[in-house]
């Protein structure tokens, strides 16, 4: 407890007291305005913006949206309707700003950009965070990038040209190139009169970055552990060397599996000579996790983005084309179909049940695939346990066709009072439902390792597979055991 006081006793004897501390504000809520379930904004408050911005009433829109949390902001520019953007960026000019556009959804804020001169763009862009103004200027044209950059200060442009040159996803993107960084032979009293004394040095960090004279980090120091340390502490001393350095080419979904393993806040980001570049941070890592979430859910399904605010040409050719591809599966799969013509006439009870087996074939194999993808995006499946993991799906889809196999075959024998017909269908679902299994796994393991993303293409050749084998054992094995006659 006396060492504990004692370093107390230095920190503030830096001055560092709780009356010279600003009294932290709680975000204003307006009630009127706010759901206080769910925290979104009200239907009844959509409303009234719109019934304003039909009216013309631009006073009362801005005494509307002026007490909104930048945040809300950025969500009523996606709730209103498209017709009306442009009036409420007019209405409310000056509260469009930086902070309101980081939140806002790309397509709307790609959508206002367009509508601003390039010398608003840089001056809003000016004022973001890089990884922010990053994020709004590489969706617009090339020509329209080069016009805005143009506008901005040669500092600010050079450190958004240096990101664009990165890939799309990569750690280069994403990464803010606001950071602190000092030299180790710094003691913890030097850091923090350099920290107070230079107006210039980032307002927001949770850790400083300590480098070697080639500015390659070498640990770092958490602000707690600044705030509680003597002053004559070396840094040195006190730094944690052992770190998690993110290369500057990685893509954001490593990225984001390093942050969630590790448990980081934020992490030192370097080039190919591990020089110290940017940082990034968790409140960057979530965007980046919910994105990619959804991501694979929706490829999973072909619907592109999915996003509301997309344009509807661009959602149409997304989707027709993944519809186009499962067109041709399923003519595929009715072409098996057409070799049991024959057999379909002579014993109609065939073309009532053939859509059950492959239906639950298709249900277990989307199981199966949705695991896996998720599995794979996640690093829990590798070519270390991929043996393992295809053993393990076999034996579920075992367990999973047989329960389902006695049960459907004892149900259709009764039902048909016909124990060959349940004993042939129940058979075909064994069958299915191992195919199931075994194409849900072995699918997106060979994608991946072909270097094709697996939530893309994964699910058009197990629905062929299901479908296929569901008709081909089904019918084959009535025409194979006489039962067509």
């Amino acid at each position: 407890m006396e060492r504990e006081d004692d370093r107390f006793e230095d920190i503030r004897a830096d001055g560092i007291v709780d009356d010279a501390l600003p009294p932290v504000a709680e975000p204003a809520r307006n009630s009127e305005s706010l759901d206080d379930e769910d925290n979104t904004l009200r239907p009844s408050f959509i409303r009234r913006v719109t019934e304003s911005l039909e009216a013309g009433d631009q006073d009362a829109v801005y005494n509307l949206v002026e007490p909104l949390h930048p945040a809300d902001v950025a969500d009523l520019f996606e709730l209103i309707g498209q017709e009306h953007r442009a009036d409420l960026a007019r209405a409310i000019n000056d509260l469009l700003g930086s902070d309101v556009l980081a939140e806002m959804n790309d397509w709307v804020r790609e959508e206002l950009v367009e509508d601003l001169d390039p010398d608003e763009v840089a001056d809003l862009a000016e004022q973001m965070e890089t990884d922010d103004a990053v994020a709004m200027i590489e969706d617009l044209d090339e020509e329209d990038q080069q016009a805005v950059l143009a506008e901005m200060e040669p500092e600010d442009r050079a450190a958004i040209e240096s990101a664009l040159s990165f890939p799309e996803e990569s750690a280069g993107r994403l990464m803010s190139r606001d950071f602190i960084a000092v030299p180790e032979h710094l003691t913890v009293g030097d850091l923090i009169d350099y920290l107070r004394e230079d107006e210039d040095l980032a307002t927001e960090f949770w850790e400083v970055f300590i480098v070697d004279p080639k500015h390659r980090p070498v640990g770092t120091c958490v602000l707690s552990w600044i705030l509680r340390t003597p002053r004559h502490v070396a840094l040195s001393d006190v730094m944690k060397r052992d770190q998690t350095l993110i290369p500057v080419a990685m893509d954001q979904e490593e990225v984001a599996l390093r942050f969630q393993k590790y448990a980081l806040i934020s992490a030192a980001v370097v080039d190919e000579s591990g020089r110290l570049v940017g940082q990034i941070t968790v409140d960057d890592v979530v965007h980046i996790i919910q994105e990619e979430a959804s991501e694979d859910v929706l490829r999973l399904s072909g619907a592109g983005d999915g996003d509301i605010n997309e344009p509807i040409a661009l959602t149409v050719r997304t989707r027709l084309a993944w519809l186009v591809v499962n067109l041709g599966t399923a003519i595929i799969a009715s072409s098996v179909v057409g070799l049991f013509q024959g057999a379909i006439a002579r014993f109609a009870l065939l073309a009532v049940l053939m859509p059950i087996v492959s239906g639950m074939g298709g249900n277990a194999g989307t199981q199966t695939l949705a695991v896996v993808v998720r599995a794979i995006a996640t690093n829990q499946l590798t070519s270390s346990n991929t043996i393992r993991m295809i053993l393990r799906e076999f034996r579920i889809a075992q367990a999973n066709g047989l329960s389902l196999g006695a049960l459907i075959g004892l149900g259709t024998g009764l039902m048909f009072a016909n124990p060959h017909l349940g004993a042939v269908i129940g058979a075909a679902m064994v069958i299915n439902n191992l195919v199931a299994g075994l194409a849900g796994i072995m699918v997106p393991v060979t994608l991946d390792r072909l270097r094709v993303d697996p939530a893309v293409s994964s699910a058009v050749f197990v629905t062929m597979a299901t479908d296929v084998m569901g008709f081909f054992s089904f019918l084959g094995l009535a025409v194979l055991t006489g039962l067509t006659g």
